[in-house]
């Protein structure tokens, strides 16, 4: 989101990030704004006529308080109301803000129960099973399986393993992918996870497994340099030979064995 859509949706997070709720009841408003951005997605015609701006916002707000009263709770009906009634540089920004509010619902869901490093861990493990099993993949997005069909797969798969709230994250990915790639929708939530906790994450590459110590020296290390905590996400490689890299959005801090290498060939190429 840019611009106007943006500034529209960091009112609406501001009003959701000030709710103080249990997680039964996280887990329901983000049910509720979950069923909203589908009807969004399936009435184009509504979606254009709530994100006009051409029309009053008290009008519109109107509408989405008239087609939802009584069919969700009043919290969910006063936050699509106001989506509506804010403004919005592009009708898919409007879908697309209500579904990030869901999202933001269930983590504040997992922050009740004390459980947001097992939300991010739960989203990047999966995540790293998804990428490297296109068979699950492909199954998971095929789309002649019936949701109910891939929820029982998730719950075959994941049940136990992770919290109930990080299984119901991934599940809604899995069944509502609204045209992207799962490890695309797994990464906005781990992320939106992190925002919560306002860290950010890092995901390491090392030749051997970091020890309790090594992973919290590098944690204070980046914390230190970005101003933030840092959550990391460790995954073990061989081909790093020695040393670590560490990605945190586009910037690559690479002091591996391997990239030394690799750059000492390309000299020598040259």
């Amino acid at each position: 989101m840019r611009g106007v859509s943006r500034a529209s949706f960091a009112e609406l997070s501001e009003r959701l990030s000030a709710e103080h709720i249990t997680s039964t009841v996280a887990t329901r408003l983000a049910t509720e704004l979950f069923a909203v951005t589908g009807l969004l997605d399936a009435e184009h015609g509504l979606r254009r006529a709530l994100s006009d701006p051409g029309k009053p916002a008290a009008e519109k707000g109107a509408v989405v308080a008239a087609l939802l009263h009584g069919k969700v709770t009043a919290r969910a009906e006063g936050l699509a109301a106001a989506a509506a009634e804010a403004r919005w540089a592009s009708s898919g920004d409007l879908a697309d803000a209500i579904e990030q509010l869901a999202v933001d619902a269930m983590v504040l869901a997992a922050e009740a129960e004390d459980g947001l490093d097992d939300l991010e861990d739960g989203l990047f493990r999966f995540g790293r099973v998804v990428s490297a099993n296109p068979d699950l993949r492909a199954a998971l997005a095929d789309p002649s399986l019936p949701a109910d069909g891939k929820q029982e797969l998730l719950r075959t798969l994941l049940d136990g393993k992770v919290t109930p709230v990080t299984l119901g994250l991934i599940g809604q990915m899995v069944t509502h992918p609204r045209g992207r790639p799962l490890t695309v929708a797994l990464d906005m939530c781990a992320e939106a996870a992190a925002r919560r906790r306002q860290q950010l994450i890092a995901l390491v590459r090392t030749a051997v497994e970091l020890s309790a110590s090594q992973r919290r020296r590098l944690a204070q290390a980046l914390a230190r340099s970005y101003g933030h905590d840092v959550h990391l996400d460790v995954v073990v490689d061989p081909s790093v030979v020695g040393g670590i890299s560490v990605q945190i959005g586009d910037e690559l801090i690479d002091g591996t064995a391997a990239s030394r290498l690799a750059a000492v060939r390309r000299r020598l190429a040259g």
